[in-house]
């Protein structure tokens, strides 16, 4: 008997909870990894760390970040037309769990290894994961509730998100950095293993439709796009260097990123020139809010690498007593220790002299990376306060359309910065440290426009994607993340060069405005679009 059979009577498919649970622990590996990364990547050699230069390091974090998110072009698209959704999320799955117990390794070598196995795993997972969700709800009786699905995935996402830092923190304080990406390899495989035992239940939505007569040949894709890719990509790194003296987009490996994605862009240029009338109209749709929402991106994982940097160098992270009696119990408390004749680069630096200890002794701190959590932590909390809000309006017919609804998250994103201008304003830089309020408040207006725009936007793609494309567009919305993931890296790479802190806040806050803007002119095509297409 299939999963829609048994499920007759249900609001959702049994498979949105196979996967709920194994992107629950995918994402449990990933957000570990990113959560230490650029505390990993800081910390010096002698301490177990990678010794790299804050300008360096934000560059490899946007690199890898950019990476992870386009090569889903490529997963995406083998999925469509060779290997099918399920063995290509089985075989991503364990390339990441590779390259995550890869960097426990010690050696710059095996650290670049092991990133380009995790690159080329998310690929192969993460948009066909997202495409099976969408896939379960082709079923009549479950495609009203959609959004809702794609939000409770989300949810999910956020568990996993909200936990692995805790243990990222265990692992570290008590262990070491390679216990901590152990602990993410880990996590991936019982992903894996949670998605092949449950794989009866998605096994109806793992259906590759046929090849029609206007997509481009995956041979032509491969001499058309892909070798160019890794073309550009060289040109993009040596030729502005060599013409100009300097390279172009501040460092020559943005320039490779950003000039290596031409030909992947053009190749969705085309698929939309090319396609019949019936689905012109919903690609072009498509497109044009993938581009807007690369600044939602640019600015959402700053969290990684700049609100990261706040965290450690400007957040008041001293625990109260009562915390701090338990989580020393617990092995879980930061310890530092006050030596006034060396306080430059430590917590010590910019903390009032009225807050220091007497020499010697110590204070406990939160970990930096547990900052990590109050955005899944916030997630998870707002993610049932979402879902009944559209649901409330939905039954006296004001729901707002999708394409609304992610103007109104690029919106709220913006105001999220803004909380970061005050937090900079209620200090003074040089020797104050700012409350770990702003940042929690800064999260969670940042997370409610997240819950507005991304599970909205994985909703879109599924609802107006042609069938036979639907993964393959689902890679074109994560190479939007893509850009935005290493504009990402290019803006915390400014923030050094920023004396006053709250320009660079109000920086983003000014892309986020100049995209709203752009959404909200097109929403009236967009909902138009949507009708033709009978969606709602």
């Amino acid at each position: 008997m299939s999963d829609n059979q048994n499920s007759s009577s249900a609001k959702h498919p049994k498979g949105l909870y196979v996967l709920f649970f194994t992107e629950m622990w995918e994402r449990f590996g990933y957000y570990l990894m990113l959560g230490i990364f650029s505390l990993y990547m800081l910390d010096s050699v002698d301490n177990g760390g990678m010794g790299f230069s804050p300008v360096k390091k934000s560059d490899i974090y946007g690199t890898y970040l950019g990476l992870v998110y386009l090569t889903p072009f490529l997963g995406g698209l083998l999925a469509d037309r060779v290997f099918g959704f399920r063995k290509s999320i089985i075989a991503g799955g364990l390339l990441m769990a590779a390259g995550y117990l890869g960097l426990a390794l010690p050696g710059e070598g095996s650290f670049y290894i092991a990133l380009l196995l995790i690159i080329l795993g998310n690929g192969f997972f993460k948009p066909n994961i997202s495409t099976l969700v969408g896939n379960l709800y082709n079923d009549d009786r479950y495609k009203a509730n959609k959004d809702a699905g794609y939000n409770i995935f989300y949810m999910g996402i956020n568990i996993g998100a909200f936990v692995c830092n805790f243990v990222a923190a265990y692992m570290r304080i008590n262990y070491g950095w390679g216990w901590a990406f152990g602990a993410a390899g880990v996590g991936m495989l019982i992903g894996v293993i949670i998605f092949i035992a449950g794989t009866k239940h998605v096994k109806h939505a793992d259906v590759m439709k046929p090849v029609q007569k206007e997509d481009m040949p995956m041979s032509k894709i491969f001499s058309y796009v892909l070798l160019p890719v890794f073309i550009f990509g060289i040109l993009g790194y040596f030729l502005p260097n060599m013409l100009l003296g300097h390279p172009l987009l501040q460092t020559q490996q943005n320039d490779a990123f950003i000039i290596g994605c031409l030909p992947v862009i053009r190749y969705y240029f085309l698929l939309w020139k090319r396609a019949s009338e019936e689905d012109k109209n919903s690609i072009g749709a498509l497109l044009s809010v993938m581009f807007c929402v690369i600044i939602f991106w640019a600015v959402f994982h700053q969290n990684g690498d700049a609100l990261t940097i706040w965290a450690k160098d400007h957040t008041d992270r001293e625990m109260p007593e009562a915390i701090a009696n338990v989580a020393q119990k617990a092995n879980m408390a930061q310890v530092v220790t006050y030596d006034p004749a060396n306080t430059d680069g430590t917590y010590f630096h910019n903390l009032p002299e009225a807050q220091r200890p007497e020499p010697g002794n110590s204070l406990l701190l939160f970990s930096t990376e547990l900052y990590q959590s109050i955005n899944p932590f916030w997630v998870v909390l707002l993610t049932p306060v979402v879902v009944g809000l559209w649901g409330f309006l939905r039954k006296r017919k004001a729901e707002p359309s999708t394409p609304a609804k992610i103007a109104l998250g690029m919106l709220i994103t913006g105001l999220s910065t803004i909380v970061m201008v005050a937090a900079v304003s209620s200090i003074s830089m040089e020797d104050e440290k700012a409350s770990s309020w702003w940042l929690i408040a800064s999260y969670g207006v940042i997370t409610f426009g997240e819950l507005c725009l991304s599970p909205m936007g994985l909703s879109l793609v599924s609802k107006l994607s042609p069938p036979r494309l639907t993964a393959l567009m689902m890679g074109g919305w994560f190479l939007s993340t893509a850009v935005g993931n290493k504009l990402s890296g290019m803006l915390s790479g400014l923030w050094e060069g920023f004396e006053n802190k709250g320009n660079f806040f109000l920086m983003n806050f000014a892309l986020c405005i100049v995209a709203t803007v752009l959404l909200l002119v097109m929403l009236r095509w967009l909902r138009h679009v949507m009708r033709e297409k009978n969606i709602h």
